[in-house]
């Protein structure tokens, strides 16, 4: 291992070598694995058997519904709840509870709970301070609390059982334990109700006496004011006044409706004699028996006028005297008619006359009803307060009977029983001889194996340089050593081959450029530092030459940003050479897709592939589209110089003309990139952008650069 760090040779672990450092000492870890097992079975066999026992306890609702009321849900009882059965939980780990089965099964006497009696050698925690003396505690608290540590209690998850367990070296005080603790346990819950019952019907008592002389006297105080008001009652809810004024209502109406039929019939035959209608069609005229004796006799009278008639002349006295007997005929019906008219007004008269009287009757009822509602308020304030007391006297009562009925211990059992009763356990729980074998077994085998292993690796033997065969790796290390290392093959980039053709192409001419005299072209670097330096925040890169120079613009971007600066170049060219050079894919949006409004701000913005540059790609929308919106051009490059160090505006082979539309101001910065090209391309150029009012012009052809600007 020494010889290893000492060269400052990479060492890896040899796997193959710990498993061989471990099978040559088998031997002696068998040896420690089997001292390991014999020790764990010897101390196994002197251990004191331990026995367990358990008793389960259901909690449940089990008072007697004598009330006759409906049984609340099981959902909504209060026994049945969580925080109920961990309080019983408690209750059965309580200071008195188990006081009550310590003194009734004697344990203060057995030698179990007997500190002189389990050891004959003083305990070394004691002697040195670290635990207290059990004899210098309380006998009763010695018991209780050697008890306790005996003792578990809990309850049974997602149900209403508590589990009560005990431990002891003796089986069968491990099951008459925790049995007794659930006898104990069932008598005090039906002792607190009985003693709950027992104080419930001592209060009652006298609450229901001095109530029964309150109800007296609030009943007696409404029978008193009832009489002094005159506040009779014909029914429960009627006065006697209010059925007065009932009684006088429906005999003003019946009146009313007599009147008025009187009036009509008296109107009727009236209208009958003034207009000189036969009276025959009159209900009133034809019932009258005396109208019906004259009309017998005139058509009598009639018949005989009408006999003579035929064999008498007109002036015989015998004909004379049987029509003056029929003109006193008709005048007796005419008589007799108005009579039954002069009745019928009598009749209508008599009606009023009664319904005066029925009013005034109704009016002073009504004065009377009046007075007594205010004094109906003073009542049944009086009867609400006796109403009350008795409603409160019932309720005490109905309680006192139920407490009464409850005295008895055979009505008050507890909520809750035993479902599982402890058995004397026939083998202990503690220890368990093989598990504790096995596992001690198990221990001291991977513990002695990791030693193992620890001390092949402190000592060099199972390591081994890296990337040498496991098997050769201590016969191959000189000669690694002089090795030199494989270099790592470069990674390709994807780009397409037309693209990569002229990212070649620009290199080749950038290099051939670097011979030509400085006044000549700005190289890459020479742009870079004459934008960086001015503080150039936007620069419009016009590129005549196509892809050539596009290729040229995205090193300048590169160029720049390995200066630490923030660069962004945005592809404007219709070749989308930048997009393929430093976008990750040609499908990613960019500025047509934000142009035409298809993607955020954001999402257009993506990182260039080999620097820390960024690219706004040409993006996929439709190229017509998004020159509709060209105008939103410079609001995008305004937001752009504001979040970068510099903006490059890639325009590719645009024309002059074109160069405003795309928002390049007459003061931009305007960049010619022309690889390779000759002086009176780049001088016909530079004119047509001076006449077009663009005066800071670079180029940025290749080499040692020069600036020119056209006046």
């Amino acid at each position: 291992m020494s010889g290893a760090i000492g060269s400052n040779q990479d060492v890896d672990i040899d796997l193959g070598r710990l498993a061989s450092a471990v099978w040559e000492r088998r031997r002696t870890v068998g040896g420690i694995v089997l001292l390991a097992a014999g020790a764990a079975l010897a101390a196994t066999t002197m251990m004191t058997p331990l026995y367990k026992g358990e008793t389960r306890i259901l909690i449940e609702s089990r008072s007697p519904n004598l009330s006759g009321a409906p049984a609340p849900a099981a959902a909504n009882d209060p026994v049945l709840d969580s925080l109920n059965i961990t309080s019983q939980a408690e209750l059965l780990r309580s200071a008195d509870l188990i006081r009550q089965v310590v003194s009734d099964l004697k344990l203060e006497e057995t030698e179990e709970f007997s500190p002189q009696a389990q050891s004959l050698l003083p305990n070394p925690l004691v002697l040195l301070g670290l635990k207290q003396d059990p004899l210098d505690l309380a006998p009763e608290d010695r018991v209780i609390k050697e008890f306790r540590e005996k003792l578990q209690v809990y309850a049974v998850e997602n149900s209403r059982v508590i589990a009560v367990e005990f431990s002891s070296e003796d089986p069968k005080l491990a099951a008459s334990v925790p049995n007794r603790m659930a006898e104990v346990y069932l008598k005090l819950q039906s002792g607190a109700k009985l003693d709950t019952n027992s104080e419930v019907t001592k209060w009652l008592e006298p609450e229901i006496a001095s109530l029964t002389e309150k109800v007296r006297q609030a009943e007696a105080k409404v029978a008193e004011y009832r009489a002094s008001a005159g506040l009779f009652q014909t029914t429960d809810s009627s006065s006697f006044t209010a059925q007065q004024l009932n009684n006088i209502s429906t005999e003003l109406a019946r009146v009313r409706a007599e009147r008025a039929n009187a009036e009509a019939r008296a109107e009727n035959v009236r209208s009958a004699i003034e207009a000189g209608r036969d009276s025959d069609m009159l209900a009133e005229v034809v019932g009258s028996q005396v109208i019906q004796r004259l009309r017998e006799t005139e058509a009598n009278v009639q018949a005989q006028v009408a006999e003579q008639s035929i064999v008498l002349l007109d002036n015989h006295p015998r004909l004379k005297g049987l029509r003056a007997q029929l003109a006193g005929i008709r005048q007796q019906i005419s008589n007799e008619t108005r009579k039954i008219l002069g009745s019928l007004d009598s009749e209508a008269e008599v009606s009023r006359i009664r319904e005066r009287q029925l009013m005034q009757q109704l009016n002073e009822l009504k004065a009377a009803s009046a007075k007594a509602g205010g004094e109906e308020v003073g009542l049944r304030a009086l009867e609400r307060e006796a109403t009350a007391q008795r409603q409160l006297l019932e309720t005490y009562l109905a309680r006192y009977r139920e407490a009464a009925s409850r005295a008895d211990p055979n009505a008050a059992p507890a909520d809750a029983r035993i479902i599982s009763s402890a058995y004397e356990p026939s083998e202990p729980y503690f220890p368990k001889v093989v598990p504790i074998v096995v596992i001690a077994a198990l221990a001291s085998l991977i513990l002695s194996a990791i030693a193992i292993m620890v001390a092949a690796l402190f000592s060099g033997r199972a390591l081994r340089p890296v990337g040498v065969p496991v098997n050769t790796a201590e016969e191959l290390v000189p000669h690694q050593a002089s090795k030199p290392a494989p270099a790592m093959p470069r990674p390709v980039d994807p780009v397409d081959a037309a693209a990569t053709a002229a990212f070649l192409k620009a290199e080749e001419q950038l290099a051939l450029s670097a011979s030509l005299p400085k006044d000549e072209a700005f190289t890459t670097e020479g742009v870079a530092n004459t934008l960086l330096r001015h503080g150039v925040p936007c620069a419009f890169v016009f590129s005549p030459s196509g892809d050539t120079g596009s290729t040229a613009t995205v090193m300048l971007a590169r160029e720049v940003a390995e200066r630490d600066k923030n660069v962004i170049l945005l592809d404007l060219t219709g070749s989308g050479c930048p997009t393929r050079l430093m976008a990750y894919d040609m499908e990613l949006p960019g500025i047509t897709d934000l142009l035409a409004g298809e993607t955020a701000f954001g999402d257009a913005i993506h990182s260039d592939r080999l620097s820390e540059a960024h690219i706004i790609p040409r993006g996929n929308a439709d190229a017509e589209s998004a020159m509709r919106a060209a105008d939103r051009l410079r609001i995008i490059i305004d937001a752009l110089v504001d979040a970068y160090d510099l903006v490059l505006v890639e325009c590719g082979a645009a024309e002059v003309e074109g160069l405003a539309r795309l928002g390049a101001q007459p003061k931009s910065e305007i960049v010619l990139s022309v690889p390779g090209g000759e002086d009176d391309e780049i001088g016909t150029l530079a004119k047509q952008l001076a006449d077009a009012g663009y005066k800071n012009l670079l180029i940025m052809s290749g080499g040692v650069a020069s600036r020119r600007r056209a006046a």
